[in-house]
């Protein structure tokens, strides 16, 4: 697995039964500094793999690049220690011509964590980026019998946590055939959702219209605001939302769904687009159930999918 996975020796103790020492995979940490045009934008702890993916999204997602021809190419740079070693963990992007250098205004405090994209915003203003592509008019019903199988779909695909059990995933499906278009994996939930959108970019396939992003863990703000600025009009995940993620995504007419789990889900924004024809005749027709949501209590770290990442 290269550097997406490292051995390390560990020692299981289990009450009641000798120690036992193995090796363990454990997924790998790395920083990745993004430049552009040679001028430092960011740096991202994140799992080394389709880092040009990570640059192209994160881009996107700060509203740099709206499409694939956008994007003109990307390298790592030479001598990036100071014995002029490659560590390939400094990716510097260049810009087609004629598209305008990041705004200062919009840059990090040159560095993030691999579990906020948000930590070291230059301002909570700069959050709210505005989108290029509308979703509220993205018009298509999904059967919810289809969507509940997304998540399974996604588990099974994730090699990298099937061998560590320490990533988060994020995959995008075809609302229409149930397809599914990519799947990246990374330490990083928002990196993942990143090398998901910089896969579209390299494949020019924005605004993603009529897509699903599926996500192994919550629906936090920032998912939400980077499936906006790639068009994707429906977000969903198998753990919960935060209350900022819900009020952004009925801003914007994206439908959001949150414990995406077995044969049910709770949907918080929009949810005309999730079997509204047969949810107006079961309506119509009397059978259609309506309960009070009960108070839920903590739920442990969310549980994510059975033994991801917090």
């Amino acid at each position: 697995m290269g550097r997406i996975t490292a051995r390390r020796r560990v020692t299981r103790i289990t009450v009641g039964a000798p120690r036992v020492f193995r090796e363990d995979l454990l997924a790998v940490e790395e920083p990745l500094e993004i430049r552009v045009g040679g001028r430092s934008l960011a740096i991202t702890m994140r799992t080394p793999g389709h880092d040009t993916d990570l640059a192209a999204g994160f881009l996107v997602s700060e509203g740099v690049i709206r499409h694939g021809d956008d994007f003109a190419a990307a390298r790592y740079c030479a001598g990036a220690t100071d014995e002029g070693l490659n560590t390939y963990n400094v990716l510097d992007v260049s810009l087609a011509p004629g598209v305008p250098a990041p705004d200062p205004s919009l840059e990090r405090n040159f560095y993030t964590t691999s579990s906020c994209g948000l930590c070291g915003k230059a301002s909570i203003d700069a959050v709210r980026t505005l989108s290029h592509y509308e979703v509220r008019g993205d018009a298509f019903e999904i059967d919810p019998a289809l969507l509940v199988t997304f998540p399974d779909l996604l588990r099974e695909q994730q090699a990298v946590f099937e061998k560590t059990g320490g990533l988060h995933a994020a995959a995008l499906f075809d609302a229409l055939t149930g397809e599914l278009l990519v799947l990246r994996e990374d330490v990083g939930r928002h990196n993942a959702v990143d090398k998901v959108v910089g896969w579209a970019v390299k494949e020019n396939r924005l605004p993603l219209r009529s897509t699903v992003l599926m996500v192994s863990g919550r629906a936090s703000f920032e998912l939400t605001q980077k499936a906006s600025m790639a068009g994707i009009p429906m977000l969903a995940a198998v753990s919960a939302p935060s209350s900022l993620a819900a009020e952004l995504a009925a801003e914007l007419g994206m439908t959001l769904v949150g414990f995406l789990r077995g044969d049910s889900m709770v949907v918080y924004s929009s949810p005309q687009r999730i079997g509204a024809a047969r949810a107006a005749a079961a309506a119509a027709s009397g059978t259609d159930t309506h309960v009070d949501i009960p108070a839920r209590p903590h739920d442990p770290a969310t549980t994510d999918l059975p033994g991801a990442p917090a």
